[in-house]
């Protein structure tokens, strides 16, 4: 038999084997994310969230700081930005507005610590969606063989530790039924970290496509107008058809 022969058939066996492990694992069932871009609260707070917990190893190239800051409504009477409200609750990186969402990790460093450097998080929620960052978020259990001590049910062997942990608690994974049990609970009810993952998913959604909201607004003014020009087309229609027979 051949070499070409042979590497056929382990090329085969291979793809065999693959499918036979991925029929074996039980997949696992997204949550609905509840966020909405229109929830301007929700969004400031996950902005904030954000900065505390992920922009010091995750940063956000692709948006600057004084247009979030205007986006999400941090702006006095003349729609002008609150530079200082800006400086003193969300840019712990750099002295100007005008700046990006970046943050201050080497990215080889990060390899050495990580295995491999975070990723840019501006366009997550457009690769993965918000349902999937948001059942992720939710869905970290302890594993004392992985190297940060936690694991995911939706990205197994993660590399990146549970930031939110203190918030949310512990869990651990059933191995035959995959369901996750909080055994400790952290400084938030069940509840109140449900909102916390809400308010940072709409944050990274916003950030994946900021035209998304004033679109989003647009639409909304663009529905107003159609419905009371129905109103009056229809109006018209009858006055010029009141006298047809």
């Amino acid at each position: 038999m051949n070499k070409r022969i042979l590497g056929s058939l382990f090329a085969a066996i291979m793809i065999l084997m693959a499918h036979v492990a991925k029929a074996n694992t039980t997949p696992v069932v997204l949550q609905k994310s509840p966020n909405q871009l229109c929830d301007q609260a929700s969004l400031q707070r996950g902005a904030k969230l954000y900065v505390n917990y992920c922009q010091s190893c995750h940063a956000m190239r692709y948006v600057r700081f004084k247009t979030m800051a205007k986006d999400l409504g941090i702006v006095d009477e003349k729609g002008e930005v609150l530079e200082e409200q800006v400086k003193t609750h969300l840019n712990f990186i750099s002295d100007s507005i005008y700046d990006s969402m970046i943050n201050s990790m080497v990215p080889k460093e990060a390899e050495k610590w990580f295995g491999i450097a975070p990723p840019d998080l501006t366009l997550e929620t457009r690769v993965r969606g918000t349902d999937w960052v948001y059942t992720y978020l939710k869905s970290f259990y302890i594993d004392p063989t992985r190297p940060w001590g936690v694991n995911n049910t939706v990205f197994p062997s993660v590399a990146m530790p549970h930031v939110l942990l203190g918030l949310q608690g512990e869990q651990i994974l059933d191995p035959k039924t995959h369901q996750l049990t909080l055994i400790k609970p952290g400084s938030l009810s069940t509840q109140e970290y449900d909102q916390v993952v809400t308010d940072l998913v709409n944050f990274l959604d916003y950030s994946a496509e900021p035209i998304k909201l004033k679109r989003q607004k647009m639409g909304i003014g663009v529905m107003i107008f159609l419905v009371v020009f129905l109103v009056f087309a229809y109006l018209l229609k009858r006055e010029y058809w009141k006298d047809v027979h």
